[in-house]
Parts: structure tokens; C-alpha cells; sequence
């Protein structure tokens, strides 16, 4: 990217910072005007389309397109995560997850954690706590770490609660 384009980007990112999603929607498309390729553009058309305009279609095609264009941009895989998590596509999260594991830009303890989250949305919490463990295992973050033993606490909490539910947990799973 040249400077101007940088420049052009970082605009962009404040504008969605002041919420000027407009602007920085119009700064986002003249980018790719001049380089169709950029991923981190195309990452953030991913989030705007996904935040603002609620359109999951087109922001999994942006997400797809800049994990394509710049595959060792972590905020690419982070978002299309996210995205995969909120539609439940569990299957397809779990690869996206373990393809993480090879991009050496992205945190291990963020993918054990996204891991975790979604055991723990499917309501295996022994599973959530396993990987949950991992990630503080190769955190290197103080304040991570916290966040992940909490995490563990409400799983924990949820082992306890999910035993006078078995019979409606053990439908869902079905």
C-alpha cells in the first residue's frame, strides 16, 4: 500500500472510530479502487458490512476475500471467527480455528479461547474448561489470563446449573 493509501486507511479507521461509518465506507471503496487486494481493507468492509448494515452474506465474502488477499492478517480471521460463532456454524469455525494455529501472526491463547467459547456454546463445558486451560497455558497477558479464569469460573457455574437441565441439554445436542 502506498502512502497515500495508508493515509486513506487511517482516516478510515478513525472515521468508524467517530462513527462515520459513510465515510469511511466511501474511503474503504476508493482504496480497493486502486488495489483491489488490500486485506486489510476488505477485512473492515467485512465489519462494517457484518455491524452496519447487518448483511452476515457479504461480510463472510469480505472476511474470505481479505484472508485470501493477506493471510497472515490476524484481524481478518478474528472477525470472520466472530462472524461464524454468532451464525452457530460450528463445523466451519473449527477449521477456520485450526488453520489459525498455522498463521504465525495470530495469538494461540485467542484461538484456544474462541475454542473454548464454542464448546461452551454448545454446552460441552468440560470441553470449553479444556481448551479454555490451554489458552491461559500460552498466554503471556496478565489481564488474558484473568479474563480466561473467568471464563472457567462460568463454565464451572454452568456444570453445576446444566444438572437439574440434562434432559433439556441432552435434547438440544441431539
Amino acid at each position: 500500500m502506498n502512502s497515500y493509501l495508508e493515509e486513506t486507511y487511517l482516516e478510515a479507521e478513525a472515521d468508524i472510530k467517530e462513527g462515520n461509518f459513510v465515510d469511511a465506507f466511501r474511503k474503504y471503496e476508493a482504496i480497493l479502487m486502486e488495489e483491489p487486494s488490500n486485506g486489510p481493507t476488505l477485512n473492515s468492509l467485512g465489519w462494517l458490512s457484518k455491524t452496519q448494515i447487518e448483511d452476515f452474506t457479504k461480510a463472510e465474502a469480505y472476511y474470505k476475500a481479505a484472508i485470501a488477499a493477506d493471510s497472515k492478517y490476524p484481524h481478518s480471521y478474528n472477525n470472520y471467527a466472530t462472524l461464524l460463532t454468532e451464525m452457530e456454524r460450528f463445523e466451519e469455525l473449527e477449521e477456520l480455528l485450526q488453520t489459525c494455529f498455522r498463521i504465525p501472526t495470530i495469538e494461540k491463547s485467542w484461538v484456544f479461547m474462541k475454542l473454548g467459547l464454542m464448546e461452551e456454546l454448545k454446552l460441552n463445558f468440560k470441553g470449553a474448561i479444556a481448551n479454555t486451560e490451554k489458552a491461559i497455558l500460552v498466554a503471556i497477558s496478565d489481564d488474558k489470563i484473568k479474563d480466561y479464569q473467568q471464563n472457567i469460573v462460568r463454565c464451572k457455574s454452568k456444570i453445576e446449573l446444566s444438572k437439574s437441565h440434562l434432559k433439556w441439554i441432552n435434547q438440544l445436542k441431539k
